[in-house]
C-alpha cells in the first residue's frame, strides 16, 4: 500500500462545554441494549463542504470555526449527557454515563495539504488517506468519552468535520439526529438558497400547496438553483 499523501497538521484542542450547562451533576445507567455494546469499537463519520472562494485560513479561524463550535454548544445543551463520559468505577458492577459540570465534547482543529477533490469525490477510498482526518476517541479501563470531534481545513478548498462516537451511547438513529440538529443551529446558509427552492416550487406549479406531484423529474431545470 502506498503512503498515505494526506499530511494533516493539528492547529488546537478545545474542550465545546454545553451553553448554559446546569451546575451540578448527574448520572444515567445503561439499558440492556447499550450494555451489549460497550466494549465495540466506535463508529465514525466523515463529511466534506466544499468552499472554494476566499477560504482562507484567516476567514476559517475567524468566521467559520466560531460557528461550527458555537453550534456544537448550543447542541449540546439539548443533548447534555453525550458531554459527560461512560465511567466504570472499581466498585460498581456496570459502567454508566457521568456528566459534571466541567464536562464537553473535545474539538480538534487541523489543517491538511491533501487534495479535496480527490478525497471527497465519489469511488472507493484508501482508509490510510481518511483516517488522518477521523478523531480518536479517549478510552481507557474506567474511562471513555462519548463523541470527539475534528474540523480539518483544506485551504481554498473545503473542510471535513469527523466524528467519532461511542457505539454503546449511539445508534444510528441518535447519531443522525444530533448531527441534523448541530447542523440546524449551525444555520450558515448566507445566499438564501432555501427560498431560491421555494421560489421554483412556487413558479414550477404556480400555486402555493403542499400536494405530491405525480411524475416529477428530480433533474428538472427548476430544480437547480440560480444565484447571482
Amino acid at each position: 500500500m502506498a503512503p498515505s499523501s494526506n499530511t494533516v497538521k493539528i492547529q488546537e484542542v478545545s474542550l465545546v462545554t454545553p451553553s448554559s450547562n446546569p451546575n451540578s451533576e448527574f448520572s444515567l445507567p445503561l439499558t440492556l441494549y447499550d450494555t451489549f455494546w460497550f466494549n465495540f469499537p466506535p463508529v465514525e463519520r466523515l463529511y466534506f463542504y466544499q468552499i472554494t472562494a476566499d477560504l482562507t485560513p484567516h476567514f476559517f479561524n475567524s468566521v467559520i470555526l466560531p460557528k461550527l463550535k458555537h453550534s456544537l454548544s448550543l447542541t449540546l445543551r439539548h443533548y447534555l449527557p453525550l458531554s459527560g463520559n461512560l465511567i466504570w468505577p472499581p466498585e460498581v458492577r456496570q459502567p454508566y454515563i457521568y456528566y459534571s459540570p466541567n464536562d464537553g465534547v473535545t474539538v480538534t482543529v487541523a489543517e491538511s495539504t491533501a487534495d479535496f477533490n480527490s478525497l471527497s469525490g465519489n469511488g472507493v477510498h484508501e482508509v490510510v488517506d481518511l483516517h488522518p482526518l477521523i478523531p480518536q476517541l479517549l478510552t481507557s479501563d474506567d474511562k471513555a468519552a462519548m463523541i470527539a470531534i475534528q474540523i480539518t481545513l483544506f485551504p481554498s478548498q473545503g473542510f471535513s468535520i469527523g466524528i467519532t462516537t461511542h457505539h454503546a451511547i449511539f445508534d444510528g438513529k441518535s447519531s443522525t439526529t444530533f448531527i441534523k440538529s448541530r447542523a440546524y443551529l449551525c444555520k450558515q446558509d448566507p445566499t438564501g438558497i432555501d427560498m431560491e427552492y421555494v421560489n421554483n416550487w412556487h413558479a414550477y406549479i404556480n400555486t402555493r400547496s403542499l400536494k405530491v406531484l405525480p411524475n416529477i423529474a428530480p433533474n428538472a431545470d427548476w430544480f437547480e438553483p440560480h444565484l447571482s
